[in-house]
């Protein structure tokens, strides 16, 4: 499926911003689900030092300053994706037989995997974590089979609610309330097998919407999205508990891969460092559309 997003986030401060320092995730993967045929990325007042490549989970980011004063930031990216459709879940061993490869032991081998086995700032290993998914991981289920049954609980279990929490709701508190948004059930699945001993990573990215029957598609309506991604068998296997959608290696090739990370505070879209600027606004416009299907218009919210 061939897949255009443009991501335009814009800053207004109360009082002009001396100096700026910010890091951005705007550039998505190259993997085997999918390939960038295109991608710019715009900052608007004109950088100082610009500088792009790839961190230590092999994300794209992008680190720009601003020396000179200014009262608006704007950062767009417009990328061109290819991407492909995802193969079924594949048999797997039971979960018990993963967790005890990740054990360690003299001679063991190093599995990269194994970095997101342990507690994030965003995502503690818990008790109550673990509580919550041992109905469906049973003594000797196989273990994405278990996954999948996780990630249906989670999605019937917890009510999906439009600023329910903030980007900051720690994951143990949004499980408590029965409510959250997409990074909340990705954190609470995270959550969930890390605490059981397995391997679980935060996957930040796109999913195409569709309009509904005979309106037109909004231009900057669309949002980023999050889902999981749980380590069997040397491969990574997607989940997606907001809308109940796994595959490998994603839930659909209508899902644009953006980063990975331990968490959401390893892969935010935008982020920096300020020197003045006072109380601030933000403006997020995302759209993720065939290209066939953007007007003939500036994508670019006015001033």
């Amino acid at each position: 499926m061939l897949l255009r997003i443009v991501h335009h986030t814009r800053y207004r401060y109360q009082t002009p911003v001396l100096l700026a320092q910010h890091l951005a995730h705007l550039r998505p993967l190259e993997w085997q689900g999918q390939q960038v045929l295109e991608h710019h990325l715009s900052v608007s007042p004109e950088p100082s030092q610009l500088q792009q490549g790839l961190d230590a989970f092999g994300n794209w980011r992008c680190f720009f300053a601003l020396q000179s004063a200014h009262k608006t930031l704007d950062v767009g990216a417009d990328s061109l994706v290819q991407t492909r459709p995802p193969a079924p879940l594949p048999d797997s061993p039971p979960w018990e037989a993963v967790c005890e490869g990740f054990r360690y032991h003299a001679g063991a081998r190093y599995l990269p995997a194994s970095e997101f086995l342990f507690a994030s700032p965003y995502v503690p290993r818990d008790e109550a974590f673990a509580a919550f998914a041992r109905p469906v991981f049973t003594p000797g289920r196989p273990l994405l089979e278990a996954c999948e049954a996780l990630c249906s609980k989670i999605h019937t279990d917890l009510k999906y609610e439009t600023a329910s929490t903030e980007v900051n709701t720690p994951a143990l508190e949004a499980l408590a309330q029965g409510k959250g948004v997409c990074q909340d059930f990705a954190h609470i699945m995270i959550g969930c097998l890390r605490s059981l001993g397995l391997a679980a990573r935060y996957v930040s990215g796109y999913l195409l919407t569709q309009p509904p029957p005979g309106q037109p598609r909004l231009i900057g309506a669309d949002a980023s999205h999050a889902w999981v991604s749980v380590w069997c068998d040397d491969a990574w296997h997607d989940f997606d508990p907001t809308n109940d959608r796994c595959g490998s290696p994603s839930p659909g090739e209508d899902y644009v891969t953006l980063t990975l990370g331990r968490d959401f505070g390893d892969v935010s879209p935008l982020r920096g460092v300020i020197q003045g600027g006072g109380a601030h606004l933000l403006q997020v416009d995302v759209t993720v559309a065939p290209p066939g299907e953007y007007p003939d218009q500036d994508l670019v919210p006015p001033a």
